[in-house]
C-alpha cells in the first residue's frame, strides 16, 4: 500500500536521519523523499512517498515522540479525495473539470456541484453528478452560505473548488474549510478589479494575461498561491479575444492546482505554499 507522509516542524540537526530511521523500523519503503528548509523561519518541510503494510496510528505517535513538539505529522493513504464543486453560469472551469472527472485524470470524486444558478445543471447532470440550485435572491449573503455549508456538509467533501463561483464567500463560512477552499481567478487583480476585467486589460493595453489559483482565506482574492501562469496578448486582439484566452489558462491553471493538492504536494505556510 502507498502513503504520503507530510511533516513540516522547526528545523534541528539530524531530523532526516531520525525520520528515516523510524520509517525503517516500521517496515516501510522510501520511494521518494523530498525536503526543503525555510532559512528565514528555520522551519522545516518533508514530503515522502511509502510503500507497505503500517499501522498508521504507530507510525505517527513515533515520530511524534522523537520530532519537535509543534511537528504537524500526516500520513495520507493514496486514494482520491472527495469534492464539492461551486459554479455560478461560466461553464469553461467546471466543464473542464468534469470531463478529466469522467477519464479518471482528475484523482478525485466530485461528489456533488452547487450553483447558485440553474444555467450548469444540464451540463453536469450528464456526468450523473447531483447538482443543487441554491438561489441567493432575496437572502443574505450569510443565510446564502449557511444553505450550501449544509448541502456541502452532507457530502463531507476534504475539499471546495470555486469554479468560477461568482460570490464572495462570508468569513463564517470560510472559517469551516481552513485552507480546504480552492479558488482560481484572473491574474489582473487587483489592478482590474469589479465587472469586465478583460475590457478595462484591452483598454490598457496588458502584454500579458493570466490566472492564480489559491486557497481561500478571508482576505479577498489573497489566501496562499498553489498555481499562476500567463500567455502573452497583443494590440490585435480585442477584449473578446482576451476573454477566451484567460478562460483557457484558466482552467489549466485550476487543473494543475488540484493536482497539486491532490496528489498532496502542498503545504500552507502563513500565507504562502510550499510546494514538491
Amino acid at each position: 500500500m502507498l502513503h504520503t507522509l507530510l511533516i513540516d516542524c522547526s528545523d534541528r540537526k539530524g531530523l532526516i536521519y531520525t525520520i528515516t530511521q523510524i520509517v525503517f523500523r516500521n517496515n516501510l519503503n522510501i520511494i521518494s523523499n523530498d525536503e526543503f528548509v525555510d532559512r528565514l523561519r528555520n522551519y522545516f518541510f518533508l514530503r515522502a512517498e511509502l510503500s507497505g503494510e503500517v499501522n498508521p496510528q504507530a507510525l505517527v505517535q513515533e515520530l511524534h515522540e522523537a520530532l519537535p513538539p509543534e511537528a504537524n505529522i500526516k500520513l495520507v493513504p493514496e486514494r482520491k479525495k472527495d469534492i464539492v464543486i461551486l459554479v455560478t453560469k461560466e461553464h469553461h472551469c467546471i466543464g473542464d473539470l468534469l470531463l478529466r472527472y469522467e477519464y479518471g485524470d482528475l484523482n478525485a470524486n466530485i461528489k456533488a456541484v452547487i450553483g447558485n444558478y440553474q444555467e450548469l445543471e444540464t451540463l453536469v447532470t450528464r456526468f450523473n453528478i447531483p447538482f443543487h440550485h441554491i438561489s441567493h435572491e432575496n437572502k443574505t449573503r450569510e443565510e446564502h452560505d449557511r444553505e450550501i455549508a449544509a448541502t456541502v456538509n452532507a457530502y463531507a467533501p476534504e475539499y471546495i473548488v470555486l469554479a468560477k463561483y461568482m460570490r464572495v464567500l462570508s468569513s463564517g463560512f470560510v472559517e469551516q474549510y481552513p485552507n480546504r477552499i480552492i479558488n482560481i481567478h484572473h491574474s489582473f487583480l487587483p489592478a482590474f478589479i469589479g465587472a469586465n476585467p478583460y475590457k478595462q486589460a484591452f483598454e490598457r493595453g496588458v502584454k500579458v494575461i493570466g490566472a492564480t489559483a489559491h486557497f481561500v482565506n478571508n482576505e479577498l482574492d489573497e489566501g496562499p498561491i498553489i498555481a499562476q501562469n500567463v500567455i502573452q496578448v497583443n494590440h490585435a486582439q480585442s477584449a473578446r479575444d482576451m476573454a477566451q484566452s484567460g478562460r483557457d489558462v484558466e482552467k489549466i491553471v485550476l487543473a494543475q492546482a488540484l493536482k497539486l493538492v491532490f496528489s498532496e504536494k502542498v503545504f500552507v505556510s502563513d500565507n504562502k505554499t510550499i510546494i514538491f
